[in-house]
């Protein structure tokens, strides 16, 4: 079952969350609430809830295959974070890493969800362990997916600005979605169609073609909050068990991830060979192998 559910974030903004199991229960009959989850039985286990935190220009349903294994032992819930998926996307909202963490925060509290354990990709891994620092009351377990700690500097901007400028908008099908992001796109090495794949998620089509769902100036924006600040000092205060993934082929350098895990308290390293920055895409079945055994060990689940 997959069920959408508005959550009101910060500064009243409206955010498309995604459940991926059955709600709980009141009793051995009932069924959600008019307004949302209802609460469980007084004397019954609660299931252990995840939240998934998609990356920059990502989406809730890109979390669809991991939430489909997670719903066997734990409720997983799929957050579509501002200005992202079927979120409300205002040009003069705030973009800034405060805002996402707060967002973050009301959905476990308006849905129930703490203590969670939190899984994130890029963009998200970050909102992930800056919530894990900053409420380690919601939080038992973290996964942080090909995540830099350091500042990315303004180069870095610049060439995601010249990236952006590049791409042959609008499409003229889903397919040249898939050839374009997974073949044609001079920022590849080699082809991968699995990063194809993942960008048709992430496109409408319009009257003139298909064109993403987001707004890249608001991409931009977004990415400003990571370019000049590292969070190696958020990272340290993360007290929960936490799982640093790295694809060989990603954006998150070993020598970085290793230090990742020797700053975390509780840290764990994890490598995925053939995978690029899209891990969980990439390669499916070796980021369960990996994460999976993880979740069981730090997140107690429903018997």
């Amino acid at each position: 079952m997959v069920r959408r559910i508005d959550v009101t974030g910060a500064d009243a903004i409206r955010l498309a969350a995604w459940e991926f199991a059955d709600p709980p229960k009141t009793g051995p009959e009932a069924g959600p609430g008019p307004a949302g989850p209802a609460a469980p039985a007084r004397g019954a286990r609660k299931t252990p809830g995840v939240l998934l935190l998609h990356g920059l220009m990502g989406r809730a349903s890109h979390w669809a295959g991991t939430a489909r294994w997670l719903a066997d032992r734990y409720r997983p819930v799929a957050l579509d974070q501002r200005g992202h998926g079927r979120s409300d996307k205002p040009e003069d909202a705030r973009y800034d890493r405060e805002a996402y963490v707060a967002d973050a925060e009301a959905v476990l509290e308006q849905l129930g969800l703490g203590p969670v354990a939190l899984v994130g990709h890029a963009m998200g891994a970050l909102t992930a362990w800056q919530l894990a620092a900053k409420r380690p009351d919601l939080v038992q377990a973290l996964v942080i997916s090909d995540m830099r700690a350091s500042a990315l500097g303004e180069q870095s901007q610049h060439e995601w600005q010249h990236w952006f400028d590049s791409w042959p908008v609008p499409f003229a099908t889903l397919a040249d979605v898939r050839k374009w992001f997974g073949e044609d796109d001079p920022a590849l090495e080699r082809s991968r169609p699995a990063r194809g794949a993942y960008f048709a998620e992430v496109m409408a089509e319009r009257e003139d073609g298909w064109r993403p769902v987001f707004s890249p100036g608001v991409m931009m924006r977004v990415r400003e909050t990571w370019i000049h600040d590292a969070h190696w000092d958020e990272l340290a205060q993360v007290r929960c068990p936490t799982l640093v993934v790295r694809g060989l082929d990603g954006e998150l350098g070993r020598a970085e991830a290793q230090e990742m895990v020797r700053v975390l308290p509780r840290g764990i390293y994890a490598e995925v060979t053939e995978a690029g920055h899209l891990i969980h895409y990439d390669q499916p079945e070796e980021w369960r192998r990996v994460v999976e055994p993880f979740l069981q060990a730090a997140l107690p689940s429903k018997p």
